[in-house]
């Protein structure tokens, strides 16, 4: 297995978890821009304020992700077990 083999196999790697984490992460940012603007507006500086809505709407976006993050793994794992006579080799 060469230095180029093993690079692309991280790359993939990060692209694939990357990938898996793009809707969890941009729920969060989403409901901290909205609840961050509320706070700015009210003047309210409550960290429960920021904190509950965002973990409400990450576990929202898992849930909703689920299914895709599945297949995602599935495809990303059976690529990489398909490769692996070709990696040896």
């Amino acid at each position: 297995m060469t230095d180029t083999t093993i690079v692309a196999l991280a790359r993939d790697a990060l692209w694939t978890t990357f990938y898996i984490c793009l809707p969890m992460l941009g729920a969060a940012l989403i409901v901290g821009l909205v609840i961050s603007i509320l706070q700015v507006a009210t003047s309210i500086q409550d960290q429960t304020l920021s904190t509950v809505p965002k973990i409400a709407a990450v576990l929202a976006a898992l849930l909703l992700s689920l299914n895709w993050i599945i297949h995602t793994m599935v495809a990303y794992t059976t690529r990489l077990f398909t490769n692996i006579p070709g990696l040896i080799g």
